[in-house]
C-alpha cells in the first residue's frame, strides 16, 4: 500500500488534447475523489459520495454503449446531443459540480493552513453547489460540513500508509495535492466552458 494520493489516478495524468478530455482516464481520476471522502471519514458525506458515484456510472454507461463516439468527454456530450434523453450529459454536468466543490474546498484548505476543514468546505459549498440545491439538500450539506474531521487528522490520514509504511512528508503531500488540485481545476474549468458555449447544460 501507499499514501492515498499515490493509490489513485491523478488528474495531472489525465490526457487532455485538442479533441478534449480523455473519458476513461477522467472517470478513473474521479473515482479517486469518491475515495477521498472515505479519508474524510464521516458518514455525513455518504450523500455526496453517492451522488458522485451515480454520475460517474451514468457517464461510464454511455462510454460502454458507444466507446468510439465517447473517446473524450466533449465527443461524448456532442454525440448524445441529438437524443431525447441525455443521461450522460446531465450526469457529467452534476459530476463537474461535485468535483468543483471538492476541489475548491481543498484549495481553500491549502491556501489557509490555519483554517479548519469545516470552514474550507462551507465556503466552497457557498460558491459552488449551493445555488443548485433545494432546501432539503442544503440541510444535508450543512450537516456534512459540520461533520468534517479536524484538519490535522485529515492531513495525517492523507499522508499515512495504511499498510504501516512510512508516511510521506508534509512537503511531499502538499506538492502532490497541489498538482492534483491544479489539474482537476483546469479540467473542470475547461468542461464548464464547453458546456456554457455549447448550451449543453440547458434544462439540468
Amino acid at each position: 500500500m501507499a499514501p492515498y494520493l499515490e493509490t489513485v489516478k491523478s488528474f495531472a495524468d489525465v490526457p487532455v488534447t485538442d479533441a478534449g478530455v480523455d473519458t476513461v482516464a477522467f472517470l478513473q481520476a474521479a473515482e479517486g475523489v469518491v475515495g477521498l471522502f472515505d479519508v474524510l471519514g464521516s458518514a455525513a458525506f455518504v450523500p455526496v459520495q453517492t451522488d458522485l458515484k451515480g454520475n460517474i456510472a451514468k457517464v461510464r454507461a454511455r462510454y460502454d454503449a458507444a466507446p468510439e463516439k465517447s473517446v473524450t468527454l466533449e465527443l461524448l456530450v456532442e454525440n448524445e446531443k441529438g437524443e431525447k434523453k441525455r443521461t450522460a450529459t446531465e450526469g457529467l454536468l452534476w459530476l463537474l459540480r461535485g468535483l468543483s466543490f471538492t476541489c475548491t474546498a481543498l484549495q481553500n484548505a491549502q491556501a489557509n493552513p490555519g483554517e479548519e476543514l469545516s470552514v474550507a468546505f462551507s465556503k466552497a459549498y457557498d460558491v459552488t453547489l449551493k445555488k443548485f440545491h433545494n432546501f432539503v439538500v442544503k440541510g444535508i450539506f450543512a450537516v456534512a460540513m459540520k461533520a468534517c474531521p479536524y484538519r490535522a487528522d485529515f492531513y495525517a490520514k492523507l499522508a499515512a500508509d495504511p499498510a504501516g509504511g512510512p508516511a510521506v512528508t508534509t512537503e511531499k503531500l502538499n506538492e502532490e495535492l497541489n498538482k492534483w488540485l491544479a489539474a482537476l481545476s483546469g479540467i473542470v474549468l475547461r468542461l464548464e466552458t464547453f458546456y456554457e458555449k455549447g448550451g449543453h447544460g440547458k434544462g439540468f
